[in-house]
């Protein structure tokens, strides 16, 4: 298997994401995000990116490991910050306890699986030749795979804005991975963003994206300045 992905990586780690993105786009145009069909699903699809990455013997390799330089990052408080905008609003409950727990059950699933497989796999496979181009190439990925949220019935302004601050949130993202070498904060960060979604109140606007990419842009800035690779 290592030797396999060796030899064929860059298309071994696009069949990962065609693989992913195809199941979750059936997942939720047929179940949702607060189903237990979509935990089911999502929670499998975790556990068989686990085995694979222990298989391959590449668990530190993709930062499943403790952070350097926490305090650089001011311990990832910014990261929090950031992670609670769907609350600016307030917070609105209007579903069952079981589709709350699902929801949040199905968001930290993505947030392992997406933070895998952008900023692990296709990172990774590309950072060893040129760190910009993987930089460039995960963060655009990442904003671009939300395209597919069109299909699952999302609305055209509201699905080109999530492109544009999943871009900046992926570029922060990749930032934090490449320079503190683990990918467990990413994985926190993007679960609680998502999650948190369920008790949102109204969508985003133009404005509210614009602020979301800047606080995400200032604190890779930061991060930038700040820390060496």
């Amino acid at each position: 298997m290592e030797k396999l992905l060796k030899e064929h990586e860059t298309l071994f780690t696009i069949v990962l994401i065609m693989i992913y993105v195809i199941v979750n786009s059936y997942i939720m145009q047929n179940f949702g995000t607060s189903s237990y069909q979509s935990v089911i699903i999502n929670t499998t699809l975790s556990i068989l990116l686990v085995l694979l990455v222990i298989l391959l013997k590449r668990v530190e390799f993709y930062g499943i490991t403790n952070p350097n330089h926490t305090e650089k990052f001011i311990y990832f408080i910014p990261l929090f910050i950031i992670s609670l905008f769907n609350l600016r609003r307030g917070i609105h409950i209007n579903n069952s306890t079981s589709e709350m727990i699902f929801h949040i059950l199905t968001m930290i699933n993505i947030g392992f699986l997406e933070e895998m497989l952008f900023r692990g796999f296709l990172f990774k496979m590309m950072a060893k030749d040129n760190i910009q181009s993987a930089i460039i190439v995960s963060s655009i990925t990442f904003g671009i795979g939300h395209i597919v949220n069109l299909l699952n019935g999302a609305e055209l302004v509201q699905t080109l804005l999530q492109v544009c601050y999943a871009i900046a949130i992926g570029y922060m993202l990749v930032m934090i991975f490449y320079k503190s070498k683990s990918i467990i904060p990413c994985i926190i960060f993007h679960a609680v963003f998502n999650s948190l979604t369920i008790f949102a109140t109204g969508s985003s606007n133009i404005i509210d994206s614009v602020i979301l990419i800047a606080m995400c842009l200032v604190y890779t800035l930061y991060i930038n300045k700040k820390i060496k690779a």
